[in-house]
């Protein structure tokens, strides 16, 4: 009778314990845990079981998400690495093409250098010989003119030499001249006198 006192208090939803057996004390902790056992052991190993199986699944999707999250992690390091070496690499060769094209501007700008500088000395050679044959034309040029004055000052002398006894013989012309006339005139003068005693 007091199992089906018990029974109808756990049918009617009370959380009363069921009664001691006869002869049990129910102050001993053993006892309680027997009863315990009794009442709830079944329920309490099938959580046990529930909560073991939990953990276990727990555990094998913590070890999964684990293994999946190192293996993203692993990934994206691959990634990272690939991407970084290819960014490496891709820096490398435009490092080289600038070298390389920067070599060349140096050796261009070299011969451009070279070509400038003997275009310079043709150019000052260029120079200087304009500068001789300038010399030297001048210099012929004030020979020239030299003997063309030289040239002029002896016919010059010549022609005042010449025009001088010109005028010097003229000159001594013009007093036998006037002598002549004189002479002449004296004795013309003479003659009417000589005829006018004579007659």
């Amino acid at each position: 009778m007091a199992t089906n006192h018990s029974d109808r208090k756990r049918a009617g939803g009370g959380t009363q314990l069921a009664e001691p057996p006869a002869g049990v004390s129910p102050e001993t902790p053993e006892n309680l845990d027997k009863v315990r056992d009794i009442l709830f052991g079944g329920q309490m190993r099938a959580v046990e079981t529930r909560i073991q199986g939990l953990e276990e699944r727990l555990l094998r999707d913590q070890q999964a998400l684990r293994a999946d999250f190192l293996r993203q992690v692993g990934e994206l390091e691959a990634f990272a690495r690939k991407e970084v070496q290819e960014l490496a690499d891709r820096i490398a060769g435009e490092r080289q093409k600038r070298v390389e094209e920067l070599k060349g501007l140096s050796a261009e700008l070299r011969e451009a250098i070279r070509a400038i500088e003997k275009r310079h000395a043709k150019l000052e050679e260029a120079t200087n010989l304009a500068d001789a044959g300038l010399r030297d034309q001048l210099l012929l040029q004030a020979k020239a003119t030299s003997a063309d004055l030289n040239k002029l000052s002896d016919r010059l002398s010549t022609e005042l030499t010449r025009s001088h006894q010109e005028l010097k013989s003229t000159k001594t012309d013009s007093a036998a001249l006037a002598g002549l006339f004189t002479e002449l005139a004296s004795r013309l003068g003479g003659t009417p006198e000589k005829n006018g005693r004579r007659g």
